[in-house]
């Protein structure tokens, strides 16, 4: 299953009791739920027990953090993600989450649910109810008190208490934590007689919480552990002056942040505060442009990161060659409330969406080109981003307006990724409070119901075409309009209608120099053409299409391309050159990680080994189709395009082996594993045939 917990790159210390405790109770209980403080390690308890219980879950086990999501309504969307489904069905991610995993053995991890809770409440209650072969561990600063629930609070790590300098100082977990994170900074770092007290008393003043223990033990490369404890009992002695009934543990935290802010420069202090606004991980690009200039140097953010680093304000991840950086939850959220004090909370959040508008302007102008794959990855890691971005325009009256340009751009990566429901969602949002004047309605309009056929929900497609045709337009968004009208004529089986329409859809955008848009309508073309009677002006749209994708670089249309070379060569002309087709298609489709896509590759590799007269492997190939487009809340039978050709080559498989026979084979595929599929597609092995 996709989705596991995510790596760790420090040593898991400690906890053994915990660790016995949760492992124990998700034998019998069905929701378990790590309860504590910001920083006590919810998280790493929760990730550490899941890879030691994995193997008990047949179909696996699946982390979903949730610090980044803001929006209670992507709850199941997120999940989804996590799962890896696409779902182009329509139904809400949250029925698409509870199908996939009704029949599943797997644990599900709720990472960080208080500020969600009572979408997680209602989420989780779904969960145990109609998936009886899951169970739900979760943490949160509260209890989601469901019944059934078993809550595991966790404590502080074990310290020396009252005073006291104990002789096996190295068995408080909390002390080998401190030292093993000071040996990490400092690999010189040893106990001594000479600091073994201080690190007693340090360690007992920070409550044994883990990330204060580290947040101090970053700070070895400059001071002594003495120093460290000095200035931290400085700062707690004024906390406790601020506020006596906060209690000792939260101070002993907020203190241990504070002292680290403290002892940052006023720069790193800045960044700090002005990186809380991002949403996930973020890279360097993204960090200069967002939090540089106004009294901080954009040249100099790089090295105010590497400082950030080194206190263990930020941790470092990497991305295909690409360092991106990560604030955990209880830092982001002091450097936010620091950002809110200083008044610039609005200025830098509008920097923040600022900035990921202009990079989907960026994806936008180099989506057709052979950095399509780079841009789709980097779009998924910046999906957080995207969502704080239009979540804060939609919510600020008058930035509506941008939130309806950053999804016409890039509605591609939403279809690609699965997430046409959330595309759908931010698209309602903002023309629900846009005017008819706003220039980018129509366009919009347009878009909503291309994302509305993808789910093939005609009504509402049909519907935002109604809208965006009672509206002044430009000739672009005249083309898109008709290239959406043209596909949904092609989905309904309108051939006739569709086939003209797309033909002068195509050449159209060709005339506005628009290759990106020219191709899809081509597709469309080829697909419809040949029920008119015109089987030479489909292939050679056809060809036209898989000719200007290739020489451009473009993946996505490169493989659809190969699928509309398949089709027409399944149904009017050579299997085998089908069965080719097919291949190059489901070897592009690897690339682009899209099941919705590699459901249509193998149900035409299964039209054209039934053609071939290999009707066991057509009939394997049939199984395994139907399991992907299963996974995508999707079937053939839902575009009439498809549904004739479906059931054509179905029932000649069926006839020619027998009803018994071909049950067998196609159960064999719906059952194979997904990397199996992909082996037995891809290969000729005529054993059983």
């Amino acid at each position: 299953m996709a989705g596991g917990p995510p790596v760790e790159l420090t040593s898991y210390l400690g906890r053994d009791r915990e660790d016995a405790r949760v492992r124990d109770l998700l034998t019998t209980a069905r929701l378990v739920t790590l309860t504590g403080p910001g920083g006590v390690g919810k998280t790493r308890l929760a990730t550490t027990v899941a890879r030691e219980v994995a193997a008990t879950y047949p179909d696996g086990v699946v982390f979903v953090g949730l610090a980044e999501l803001r929006n209670p309504a992507l709850l199941g969307t997120l999940v989804a993600d996590r799962l890896g489904l696409r779902d182009q069905s329509g139904a809400p991610a949250e029925q698409a989450v509870l199908d996939h995993l009704r029949d599943r053995r797997a644990l599900l991890v709720l990472d960080n649910c208080e500020h969600l809770v009572d979408s997680c409440v209602h989420f989780v209650q779904a969960v145990l109810t109609g998936c009886p072969g899951v169970t739900v561990l979760a943490t949160s600063r509260q209890s989601l008190t469901i019944n059934g629930e078993q809550i595991v609070r966790v404590p502080p790590l074990p310290v020396p208490r009252d005073g006291e300098i104990p002789a096996d100082l190295m068995s408080f977990d909390g002390v080998r934590l401190f030292v093993d994170r000071a040996s990490m900074v400092d690999p010189a770092f040893q106990v001594t007689d000479d600091n073994r007290a201080d690190i007693a008393r340090l360690c007992e003043r920070l409550d044994g919480l883990p990330l204060a223990i580290e947040l101090a033990a970053a700070r070895v490369q400059s001071l002594s552990p003495r120093q460290i404890l000095d200035r931290l009992t400085a700062h707690l002695s004024l906390l406790t002056s601020r506020d006596r009934t906060a209690p000792a543990r939260q101070r002993a935290l907020l203190a241990t942040i504070e002292w680290s802010h403290d002892l940052c420069t006023a720069d790193e202090r800045t960044l700090w505060a002005r990186a809380s606004v991002f949403a996930g991980s973020f890279d360097l690009d993204a960090a200069e442009r967002v939090c540089g200039d106004f009294g901080l140097d954009r040249d100099g953010v790089l090295d105010l990161l590497d400082g950030l680093l080194d206190k263990s304000v930020l941790l470092r991840e990497a991305h295909n060659s690409v360092t991106r950086y990560r604030m955990l939850e209880t830092l982001r959220e002091y450097g936010q409330e620091r950002l809110e004090e200083a008044g610039d909370l609005a200025r830098v959040r509008r920097l923040h969406r600022d900035w990921f508008d202009r990079l989907t302007e960026q994806a936008d102008a180099d989506w057709t080109s052979p950095r399509q794959l780079t841009w789709l990855d980097r779009l998924r890691h910046d999906h957080g981003n995207l969502r704080a971005a239009l979540g804060w325009s939609v919510s600020v009256p008058g930035e509506e307006t941008v939130a309806l340009r950053m999804m016409t751009r890039i509605d591609e990566y939403w279809t690609l990724r699965g997430f046409n429901s959330e595309a759908r969602l931010w698209l309602d949002r903002a023309l629900s409070t846009t005017a008819d004047d706003d220039p980018n309605r129509p366009l919009a309009l347009s878009v909503s119901a291309l994302f509305a056929l993808w789910q093939y929900d005609f009504d509402a497609a049909n519907a935002r075409l109604a809208q965006a045709a009672r509206l002044p337009r430009d000739q672009p968004t005249k083309n898109h309009i008709a290239y959406v009208r043209c596909f949904r004529d092609l989905l309904r089986g309108r051939f006739a209608q569709a086939a003209p329409l797309a033909a002068a859809t195509a050449a159209a955008f060709r005339a506005e120099g628009d290759l990106r848009r020219e191709l899809h309508p081509l597709f469309i073309h080829a697909m419809a053409a040949p029920a008119t009677g015109d089987l030479p002006a489909a292939q050679a749209s056809i060809t036209r299409m898989l000719t200007l994708a290739t020489t451009s670089g473009d993946t996505y249309y490169q493989a659809m391309a190969h699928y509309g070379q398949a089709c027409l060569e399944a149904i009017y002309g050579d299997p085998a050159k089908a069965v080719t087709a097919a291949r190059e298609g489901i070897r592009g489709e690897l690339t682009l990680n899209s099941p919705f896509s590699r459901a249509h590759h193998l149900e035409t590799l299964a039209w054209a080994t039934a053609r071939q007269g290999r009707h066991t492997r057509a009939a394997t190939l049939f199984g395994a189709a139907a399991a992907m487009w299963s996974a995508v809340g999707s079937s053939p039978e839902a575009a009439k395009s498809l549904a004739g050709p479906h059931f054509q080559y179905l029932e000649l498989a069926k006839t020619a082996l027998g009803e018994e026979a071909f049950d067998a084979a196609y159960e064999t595929g719906r059952t194979l594993p997904e990397d199996d599929v992909t082996h037995y597609a891809l290969t000729d092995d005529t054993a059983g045939e």
